[in-house]
């Protein structure tokens, strides 16, 4: 798990962005090593698998980064930069089950390596862990954070299936499963530490708009890469949202554009994973020739200026112009 601090001191931005919080960074990972060391060993295959495909740690670093910038110096953002991790490990787990993922950041899924039994299971555990080591320290305000977090990420989930494989989904409807599956954990991850002193508290409220800016800012970027990036890139196939019947912002707004025949080609592929009568050229070259890449992009931007703007009333410093450069960031990876 060493291994995911190490890319981070690699990257050069990542590098100038959390330097001041990788040692903290180390603790966390010793912390995920402590958890899974005295858990099942089906539970430390798993979960030990999924915490080491690669992922960059961004929602604990960025609970370290806000800690330190508000000036807590105690152990309790080691124990809640690793739930939030381990809430979102959970939350992959149970997604690629969903999607009947093979691939996940170019290794095999856990329930293709496991089985969908035991890794339901698993993640179930996991979400499980989080509130214990909740109630383990007596923060009940901390964990009503994070169980409102959840569940707005499963009812997220829930709302998508339920328009899995259809192509009429409004812009409005896919607004609303983004900011529950994705923007609301990077908003609790953002307005935690302010539940850490009394000092600090009048914060949480602009901490939660500043993570859900990032998150949805993080969404949409996604959304492009899975029509841009290579499969080198993404660890997975090119177009994977559309083979799982996830129709994102770049196909709504493509779809009023398109023919009779490549609307029903498109519908075919939500519906059964399979391209038929568009084939997956097709479906790339129309994305990217129609300028929809590009409008995703704008309202990705405009969510990164939205949560710079919530930065300005929080405390000058370092740490604070540090949060201005993760908004940048997110909007210009390329994986």
């Amino acid at each position: 798990m060493a291994g995911t601090v190490e890319s981070l001191r690699q990257t050069r931005q990542m590098r100038e962005v959390f330097g001041p919080v990788l040692k903290r960074m180390e603790d966390v990972e010793a912390f995920f090593r402590r958890e899974l060391a005295d858990a099942l060993p089906t539970v430390r295959d798993v979960a030990g698998w999924v915490l080491d495909s690669g992922g960059k740690r961004l929602r604990p670093a960025l609970l370290l980064l806000i800690s330190r910038m508000l000036g807590y110096k105690g152990e309790r953002q080691i124990r809640y930069a690793a739930v939030v991790e381990l809430i979102h490990t959970a939350t992959l787990i149970h997604d690629d089950i969903i999607d009947e993922s093979d691939l996940r950041r170019g290794r095999p899924t856990a329930n293709q390596k496991w089985g969908n039994q035991a890794t339901v299971l698993v993640g179930d555990w996991l979400y499980s862990r989080c509130m214990d080591l909740c109630l383990e320290v007596g923060d009940v305000e901390v964990m009503r954070r994070l169980v409102d977090a959840t569940l707005k990420m499963t009812e997220g989930e829930i709302l998508a299936d339920q328009v899995r494989g259809r192509i009429d989904l409004d812009e409005a409807t896919y607004l609303e499963i983004t900011r529950r599956k994705t923007a609301e954990l990077f908003a609790a991850t953002c307005a935690v530490p302010a539940l850490f002193q009394p000092s600090t508290l009048h914060h949480t409220e602009t901490l939660l708009e500043l993570g859900r800016e990032l998150g949805l800012c993080f969404q949409l970027v996604d959304d492009v890469l899975d029509y841009t990036a290579s499969r080198a890139q993404l660890g997975k196939p090119v177009l994977a949202d559309l083979r799982e019947g996830r129709v994102t912002l770049p196909l709504i707004l493509l779809l009023p554009r398109l023919d009779s025949r490549q609307l029903e080609g498109i519908a075919e592929v939500a519906r059964t994973g399979e391209f038929g009568s568009v084939d997956e050229h097709e479906v790339l070259d129309l994305v990217r020739t129609s300028g929809v890449l590009d409008e995703v992009r704008r309202r990705a931007a405009a969510a990164a200026d939205r949560a710079i703007e919530r930065t300005c009333a929080l405390p000058e410093g370092p740490e604070r112009q540090s949060l201005v450069t993760v908004a940048g960031l997110l909007l210009d990876r390329s994986k």
